[in-house]
């Protein structure tokens, strides 16, 4: 059966509408807050090792209790945990107004990658409940137009949020991004969502915990193509991490010394236009499934190569870099699109979270090491901003190339 239309899609899947439409405002507001975080620890510390450590923190906390959450999201009501994150990052994102100096910059990273942990518990649950509220010949439309919704609230927030901050202030930014998680909440509240939860997960939670994160492990290691799949955006993060989140940022901080969040806002809405086109050309034209996991490696390289081209032509052109990170993107857009259609296809419903923290928690670790060593680098002047990107693109056209030719099971690369 054909895929479905999305505006098809949107019109008939009222459930799906709903549980997409909660996701875009709660992504949308966290890119008003990336942007107002980013511009209190350039202004107040001036520090791009600081700058590593708040990405690097906040990777970690979306990553350090992955297979609890995974756990949890194929025991538990995957809709609460997704109420529960959104209602509990309300306070928090207010706590950020009481920024006030560099002495404020270490509890500001604390809570920061506290938020994070919480948005990933929020991501894992979504991730596994999509396939519950729409029909096989959806899954790819619902996916592609998730994808392509993550990048344009990336995209319209992070443009708007460079303007809101650069207007009226990080205070501002934050405030708009504690009303987008309750208007998520509000969404999803009347929403019933179908999960099935095995007979494994009855019992104790602590006694039993153990055994069922074994079980999900044990999952993705019982099918070869499964462990391959599980690392294609931890590939393209162990150097895309540093690109995208600390090269790129900085880049777009010394556009305009006067108006940081502005710059910053402008390559993030690039990066945002592409990450929601590659999902939409792939969906199009990409329609054999059979060669999406070497072609996730191609799109991996793809990605390093014209980040390769941004790294060398840094500051000539704004036009030309933007349309470059736009095509960058695109292509990581892609491979995000593809690994997780495989993996919800390819994974039971009532292990699926346990398969996505996995996933998740890998992604997490590769972006947390890639901005952290990019950050130290750039703070010990062993490499600048230029040099950076093209270091770290040659590393993920490296990647891509061994992704492609990688084949689990098998003592050689065929």
């Amino acid at each position: 059966m054909a895929d479905i239309g999305y505006l098809e899609l949107l019109k008939s899947n009222s459930k799906f509408r709903r549980f997409w439409f909660a996701a875009v405002i709660s992504m949308f507001g966290e890119w008003f807050n990336t942007i107002a975080l980013f511009v209190l620890i350039i202004t107040h510390s001036g520090s791009e090792y600081l700058l590593g450590i708040l990405v690097a923190v906040r990777m970690f906390g979306f990553a350090i209790l992955q297979p609890i959450i995974g756990l949890l999201a194929d025991r538990w009501s995957r809709k609460w945990i997704m109420v529960a994150s959104n209602l509990i990052q309300i306070p928090l994102a207010l706590t950020f107004i009481m920024v006030d100096g560099p002495e404020d910059i270490y509890w500001l990273i604390g809570i920061s990658g506290l938020m994070a942990f919480l948005h990933s518990a929020y991501m894992t649950s979504e991730r596994a409940a999509l396939p519950n509220i729409v029909s096989e010949d959806e899954l790819t439309t619902a996916n592609a137009l998730d994808a392509a919704s993550w990048s344009t609230a990336l995209a319209i927030g992070a443009a708007l949020g460079g303007l809101v901050v650069t207007r009226y202030g990080t205070d501002t930014a934050f405030i708009i991004d504690a009303v987008t998680f309750l208007i998520s909440t509000i969404i999803l509240l009347p929403m019933i969502i179908p999960q099935k939860i095995s007979p494994e997960m009855r019992g104790p939670l602590f006694s039993t915990a153990f055994r069922n994160i074994k079980a999900g492990l044990e999952r993705i290691f019982s099918e070869s193509r499964l462990m391959r799949i599980i690392f294609a955006k931890s590939v393209w993060n162990i150097a895309g991490g540093g690109l995208s989140a600390i090269f790129l940022v900085l880049a777009g901080s010394k556009l305009n010394p006067g108006e940081i969040a502005t710059g910053i806002g402008l390559f993030f809405m690039a990066r945002g236009i592409g990450t929601g086109v590659g999902p939409i050309i792939a969906r199009k034209y990409l329609t054999n499934e059979d060669k999406w996991p070497a072609l996730i490696g191609i799109l991996i390289s793809t990605s390093g190569f014209f980040y390769l081209i941004v790294g060398l032509t840094i500051y000539q052109n704004l036009w030309l870099t933007i349309l470059l990170v736009v095509i960058a993107h695109s292509a990581s857009g892609a491979n995000w699109v593809l690994s997780t259609i495989l993996t919800q296809k390819w994974v039971e419903d009532e292990i699926r979270g346990r398969v996505f923290s996995t996933d998740m928690l890998l992604m997490a670790f590769a972006f947390s090491f890639s901005t952290f060593f990019a950050g130290w680098l750039l703070e010990n002047q062993l490499l600048d901003i230029r040099l950076g990107m093209i270091w770290f693109s040659c590393a993920m056209m490296l990647s891509g190339i061994i992704f492609t030719l990688w084949r689990p099971g098998k003592k050689i690369f065929t």
